[in-house]
């Protein structure tokens, strides 16, 4: 049987890559109700605020981080920035914490990972691309959402970067970096599906693949035209 193009390209030598992934309409395709859940019950625990089941998506928070969310729907309930950093960083713990509670109790038998996201990460990492989390999730959340789906074996702790390291999504590109080693700009790419990812990206000073949850595997490809250039 004749070799798949992908197999006969991992074989090929390729320069150091790291490749930083999305999670939410990336490699996670379910509509996930516990997030806001979980956020709304921390919010009105550690705020003096009591924002409305619908709160979040009054909000403009696709591709945001956990930081950032949390301060939008606290704006809109009329608190100032100097209350909301007060207990931001707490705030951020409770929400994971919470999060992975509510998890421990759900089916989750219906979720579903990007098809072809576990073929293609293998394809990437054998081809010596590595490969880190780059999520507005919490890291507990992500790591959790990973294992349900069967794709944590692919991110290694210590790597990557999450919603509670901080409310930019520029920060975190520059803390994954640094948590890789001080990668450089020029050998790093996120990869994501929505605006915010793409911007930050540019911004951050690394490339961006948008990624098409419908052709992952054309993502792969296209991150191995670049290791191979």
């Amino acid at each position: 049987m004749a070799a798949r193009r992908g197999d006969a390209r991992a074989a090929r030598p390729v320069k150091p890559l790291l490749a930083l992934f999305d999670v939410d309409g990336t490699l996670f395709l379910t509509h996930d109700p516990l997030s806001s859940e979980a956020l709304l019950e921390t919010l009105r625990e550690v705020y003096p605020a009591d924002p409305a089941d619908d709160a979040v998506e009054r909000v403009d928070h696709a591709g945001q981080t956990a930081k950032r969310n949390a301060r939008l729907v606290l704006r809109a309930e009329g608190l100032d920035d100097r209350a909301i950093d007060a207990q931001l960083d707490a705030w951020c713990g409770c929400f994971a914490e919470r999060y992975v509670e509510l998890l421990a109790g759900a089916d989750t038998s219906g979720w579903e990972a990007t098809p072809g996201a576990s073929e293609a990460l293998e394809r990437l990492a054998a081809a010596g691309i590595r490969l880190a989390l780059l999520t507005g999730n919490p890291e507990t959340m992500a790591r959790a959402r990973m294992e349900r789906l069967g794709l944590e074996r692919f991110f290694p702790p210590g790597q990557g970067a999450f919603g509670c390291d901080a409310e930019s999504r520029v920060d975190l590109i520059d803390l994954a970096r640094a948590r890789a080693g001080g990668w450089p700009a020029d050998a790093t790419v996120e990869l994501g599906d929505t605006r915010r990812d793409e911007e930050s990206a540019r911004a951050a000073g690394i490339r961006a693949i948008h990624v098409d949850a419908r052709r992952f595997e054309a993502v792969a490809d296209r991150l191995l035209d670049w290791a191979e250039r």
